[in-house]
């Protein structure tokens, strides 16, 4: 990292990096048989274990409340990375421990507690994270925003990319590494991630924003392939896998070439700047003229910046949840259930893996898509982003449909539709609620928002998807054919579009504030 500076664009590079090895979360199907073996769980002691995993993976009202601490005016979001490296730690090694059989079989409820706190950890990573892009860069919020959410979303591809080169057949050396990367990562990288002093330079942003948007959407188009590939190999050649991990790093490592060339172009546009002020600085002396007339009366005002109990007193706020409740539930509830609805439908059991593994691939195209369209639009033509909530909401309600009919197919398009409905509103939920709520306890709010996941999802997952297929299964064996799923999925479409109606109610609500504040604000940038 020699001759790197703490800059806007370090900070990016360096969150991205700690997005791509904070998903652990996602990657829970490659080690859960080996938890399932050593501790002699039955599939329901499994189920709640992976509870506790969604449940930390999603409530971070804790991450948020340290983010939004800042003494003295200033932020420590390296103070929120060195937490979730500890979590990551404390989380990761029991289990590890557990696994390997160096200590004694835990009660099941102590494993809980510790994918419970490892999970958790992926809470600070990201709030560290999203907080500080977001800060940077306030006139591009929904693009960083899109970048970050993005890299999250990869993250489950890139960490099974190393487990099958480094680890493959070792379940228990990837929970090791599960414990030890985020975190080593995070103790390196957090000197960069930091909020810097901002600059008038939009279409010098934009630039470089869109070359880091470049690398993300290659990397991902080339997850995408290698993932195809190898659903088509039962064993890939070690030296193959070898140089898929080599050129995986490569797109990685051109983020920090994007940091050096803005960089270099940042000191010649200070240098630039540096001297026009001096010979404006000598004109206006020379006139004798001030330039104090009218200077801040003009400004536009921001969002209100409220805190978390103010938040949650506006209906604005509840609207916001209640639509995520639908929306991020059913898609959580989905993927849990995915591989059950290829087995119920007769896919083989390589297609469902398959399936899983192309999710965080529609869900990474669902965060950074839905981010970069929705600040063009915003910028364009003043559409708010509430109204980008509500139509992925009508898509993923159509998704839902499709998968509940069971026709050839079926399951391939739906699957492709919620996931990348599910990915764009975790994008877009963060960006709405720092522009109506405010930039100073976002990252509390947006992680209390986050909450609407587990519970929507524990709610169509467990009393209605869970409840549907034991009551369409037959003596207890597992069930087979569309009936199967087809109501619950059906209702979940039901759901999906209620939600979309109150997302169109916030858009509408809302609509007066984006036109006089955030449009007028990004006019004037």
């Amino acid at each position: 990292m020699r001759g790197l500076r703490r800059t806007r664009w370090a900070a990016t590079a360096a969150s991205a990096w700690v997005q791509c090895a904070a998903g652990g979360s996602y990657c829970f199907g490659v080690y859960s048989e080996a938890l399932k073996a050593s501790q002699g769980f039955d599939q329901s002691s499994l189920d709640h274990v992976a509870f506790f995993k969604d449940l930390g993976a999603n409530v971070g009202l804790l991450s948020g409340l340290l983010a939004s601490w800042a003494p003295l005016g200033l932020r420590r979001p390296w103070l929120v990375l060195l937490a979730g490296a500890a979590q990551s730690l404390a989380g990761y090694l029991p289990i590890w421990l557990a696994v390997t059989g160096a200590i004694r079989q835990p009660p099941a409820m102590l494993i809980c507690l510790c994918m419970l706190v490892a999970a958790h950890a992926q809470t600070f990573y990201n709030t560290a994270d999203v907080v500080t892009a977001v800060e940077n860069f306030p006139d591009r919020r929904g693009t960083v925003i899109g970048i970050m959410k993005g890299f999250l979303g990869l993250s489950g591809a890139i960490l099974v990319q190393l487990y099958h080169t480094f680890f493959d057949g070792k379940p228990s050396c990837f929970i090791l590494m599960l414990a030890a990367l985020p975190s080593s990562l995070s103790l390196i990288l957090m000197y960069f991630v930091e909020v810097c002093p901002k600059t008038d330079r939009g279409a010098y942003d934009k630039k470089f924003l869109d070359a880091f948007s470049l690398i993300a959407l290659c990397l991902a188009g080339y997850l995408m392939l290698v993932i195809i590939g190898q659903s088509f190999y039962i064993k890939i050649p070690s030296t193959i896998q070898f140089a898929i991990f080599v050129v995986l790093m490569v797109l990685l490592g051109s983020l920090f070439s994007i940091v050096m060339k803005a960089d270099a172009e940042s000191k010649a546009l200070d240098e630039i700047i540096s001297d026009e002020r001096v010979a404006l600085v000598g004109d206006k002396k020379n006139d004798g003229e001030t330039a104090t007339s009218g200077s801040g009366s003009e400004l536009v005002p921001s969002g209100e910046n409220l805190n978390l109990l103010q938040a949650m007193g506006k209906i604005d706020f509840w609207l916001l949840f209640f639509a995520m409740s639908c929306g991020m539930g059913s898609g959580l509830a989905t993927v849990n259930n995915i591989s059950q609805i290829g087995s119920s439908l007769g896919y083989a059991a390589s297609k469902t893996s398959t399936l899983v593994s192309l999710w965080s691939i529609w869900n990474f195209l669902g965060r950074f898509s839905a981010g970069y369209v929705s600040d063009y639009f915003l910028r364009k033509n003043c559409i708010s982003r509430p109204f980008f909530i509500a139509i992925t909401l009508v898509f993923m309600s159509i998704g839902h449909l499709t998968i509940a009919s069971g026709i050839t197919g079926s399951l391939y398009i739906g699957s492709i539709l919620v996931g990348m409905c599910y990915g764009a509103q975790w994008s877009l939920m963060p960006s709405i609620t720092s522009e109506i709520f405010g930039l100073t306890h976002f990252g509390t709010i947006f992680n209390t928002v986050a909450i609407a996941s587990p519970t929507g999802s524990y709610i169509l997952s467990v009393r209605v998807v869970g409840y549907v297929y034991d009551m369409e299964s037959v003596d207890g064996h597992a069930c087979m054919g569309k009936h199967c799923f087809a109501l619950s999925f059906g209702i979940m479409s039901a759901v999906c579009f209620i939600g979309s109606a109150v997302a169109f109610w916030l858009s509408f609500r809302s609509r007066k504030f984006y036109r006089q504040v955030i449009y007028a604000r990004l006019q004037n940038d």
